[in-house]
């Protein structure tokens, strides 16, 4: 009983354990978004990365703040030119012990303060530049991330259908399989017939076997993408025919939009802007630099270690302050190569955003086409879809009567089956060129 007791008791932790670390989710498509956005490790990283920036500028900035070191020396004779000369320590006329201490102990402490320095002053105009490079960096994360939601999300959806889709076929399958058999069996049909509707259905649940796996990878990919527990479970809320009806907007197609606000365009222009600075830093370096500072340090000497932390040890105090002045005159031309190079960079920056510019508006104008063709093939395979469905109707009702063989009926469940891949599919596309447009807009 006892042995019986713990086993239970073990069961019941592991069971308790492992509802605590694998939990269950259910999002629509938007929720997914929004929880992507949250959770998703590399926008994560994307913010993380922000707040470096930060810290970047505050660490710049600084440069030209007070600087305050503090420091202690220490130095000790071990020999001196006087250490054979017959002379009195306590003498006061003697300065060997002054000038040649067995110990010594200087500490000190200095303020640095820069005056001027052009590449400071460039570097304070950077920080912004910096940071906005950062803010841009999450927000091309942030569009890369929703766009592989979305598509993540579609094909668990597509594959979620497919299966009630098929799973549906194989049961009216195995229904005219059943009533066909009854009928060879009582000789009113041929073998041919049963063995049609055997092969079709053989057929049907080995593709329904590769969609239940393709589901369960596509579920595995959007947890990644979501940030979830691989082991925890996800539910999706949303259905293609809701999705596709709310992604048709006819609008984003017609309307002109705005390139400067593709999140491209601005990295691009980052670039142009950071190139730049980095000439009008090459620039700066011809200027002179100005740095000023003060200092203030005690020093004491002893002939022992320990004496120095006696009330009675003696300190001698100087200060001192000043101001220190670098002129650049000549570096062989070198500065002069950094220069040019720095402005060879900025002109190739300059032309990577016209680059950038024209290449988008043929990229806006092609996802607008793509839509638009998406939108298109949706409302055809729709239509198309209710055809192939009153053909396979009829088929089967001509089978049952005898006017139509088992090799036109099948023909005909083909024919449904493809189509309704083919639908399935071109709501997909609608969903997904829709996002891939928006993404290209930079529109939320």
């Amino acid at each position: 009983m006892k042995n019986n007791l713990i086993t239970i008791i073990g069961f019941l932790f592991c069971v308790l354990l492992n509802a605590q670390e694998n939990s269950s989710h259910s999002f629509s498509l938007q929720e997914a978004i929004d929880y992507a956005k949250e959770n998703n490790r590399t926008i994560k990283n994307a913010d993380l990365s922000i707040l470096a920036a930060k810290q970047d500028v505050k660490a710049t900035t600084a440069l030209g703040l007070p600087q305050i070191n503090g420091a202690v020396d220490y130095s000790t004779n071990l020999k001196t030119p006087f250490d054979d000369l017959e002379v009195d320590p306590d003498d006061p006329s003697n300065i060997i012990p002054f000038l040649y201490p067995k110990h010594q102990l200087t500490p000190a402490i200095q303020l640095n303060q820069l005056l001027f320095d052009g590449g400071y002053i460039v570097g304070l105009q950077s920080n912004k530049v910096f940071l906005e490079i950062s803010k841009n960096a999450k927000d091309k994360t942030v569009n890369q991330i929703e766009t592989a939601v979305i598509s993540a999300y579609n094909n668990a959806l597509l594959t979620k259908e497919s299966i009630v889709i098929t799973q549906n076929n194989i049961t009216v399958l195995k229904d005219n399989l059943n009533e066909t058999t009854k009928i060879f069996e009582n000789g009113l049909t041929e073998e041919e017939d049963v063995e049609q509707l055997q092969i079709t259905l053989s057929s049907l649940e080995i593709n329904l076997k590769n969609i239940e796996t393709l589901h369960e990878i596509s579920k595995g990919y959007l947890k990644v993408l979501l940030g979830l527990n691989p082991n925890d479970t996800i539910t999706l809320t949303s259905d293609l025919e809701t999705l596709v009806t709310e992604n048709i907007s006819l609008n984003l197609i017609s309307d002109n939009h705005d390139i400067t606000n593709n999140i491209d365009y601005k990295i691009s222009t980052n670039e142009v802007t950071s190139k730049e600075l980095e000439y009008k830093l090459q620039k700066a370096e011809q200027l002179p630099k100005l740095n000023a500072f003060v200092n203030a340090s005690y020093l004491g000497n002893n002939e022992n270690f320990g004496d120095f932390f006696k009330k009675e040890q003696e300190w001698y105090f100087f200060s001192g302050a000043g101001v220190s002045l670098t002129v650049p005159i000549f570096s062989s031309f070198g500065n002069k190569a950094k220069r040019q190079k720095a402005k060879i960079e900025w002109e190739i920056a300059q032309n990577n955003l016209l680059e950038q510019q024209n290449q988008l508006n043929v990229d806006v104008q092609n996802a607008k086409n793509e839509y638009n063709l998406a939108i298109e093939t949706y409302a055809n395979k729709q239509k198309n879809l209710t055809l192939a469905e009153k053909i396979e109707r009829k088929n089967t009702i001509k089978y049952r009567e005898g006017i139509a063989s088992s090799f036109d009926l099948r023909q005909a469940q083909t024919q449904l089956y493809t189509i309704q891949q083919e639908y399935l599919q071109s709501i997909i596309d609608v969903i997904n060129k829709k996002a891939e447009l928006k993404n290209l807009l930079n529109l939320k």
